[in-house]
This record gives C-alpha cells, structure tokens and sequence, in this order.
C-alpha cells in the first residue's frame, strides 16, 4: 500500500511540474497615448484573439492591459518588471520582452508583430 502510495505522489508531482504554465501578454501603459502606442495594444490583442481562441477560451493564454497611472498598477508593474510602456510575454519564471518589436511593427506591419508573438508564445504553450 505504502508502495502505491509512494507511485501516486511521484507521479501527481512530476505532472505538476511539466504542466504548461499560463500564458500572459501584458500591454503597459500611460493614459496619454500616441497613435502608435495604441496600435500596440489594439494589434497585439488582436493577433493574441486570432491566434490563440481556443487557449483564451481555455485560460491558458491571457492579454492584460495595464494603464501605469493608475493607483494599483504599481504592484503588477514590479512583479513584471515592467518600467514604462512595455510588450511582456510571461510564462511561469520567463519573461520575454516584446516592446521594441511592437513599436516597431504594430502600426505599420502588424503580420511581423503577428510573427513576433507567434515564435514566442508557440513554445510556452506546449
């Protein structure tokens, strides 16, 4: 019994430890924004829906919004290390940053951003 015992732990543990962790897009933010910060979020949120339906429905993937002057935005803002306006891609203890690609491509074009978020959430979500 002690045996069989022992064979159930090890096995909820090891499946514990291999499941796919959640997938979270983070936008952040300030409440003034230019047209291309905006593009930004608007693109990324919706290549994320695009992409991956059946994985939001699921939530094992999650974009998240963050305005940066709003009071209780501080504290996720520090979990993500986030300084100022950021594209995050986070998945357990990695953390991929995606700002610079955003800026670049999100308004002018939108199907390398595509590409971008693609090759990095691919990966985290098997």
């Amino acid at each position: 019994m002690k045996r069989i015992f022992s064979i159930a732990i090890f096995v909820l543990l090891a499946t514990s430890m291999y499941a796919a962790s959640k997938v979270e897009v983070y936008y952040f933010h300030y409440t003034r924004r230019c047209v291309t910060c905006q593009a930004v979020e608007a693109e990324s949120q919706k290549i994320i829906s695009t992409l991956y339906p059946k994985e939001m429905k699921e939530g094992k993937i999650e974009f998240i919004g963050v305005n940066l002057d709003e009071k209780n935005s501080k504290t996720i803002a520090r979990k993500c290390k986030a300084e100022g306006q950021s594209l995050l891609v986070i998945s357990g203890n990695k953390r991929i940053d995606l700002t610079e690609e955003g800026f670049m491509y999100a308004k002018t074009k939108p199907e390398k951003l595509k590409a971008e978020l693609k090759k990095v959430i691919d990966p985290l979500l098997k």
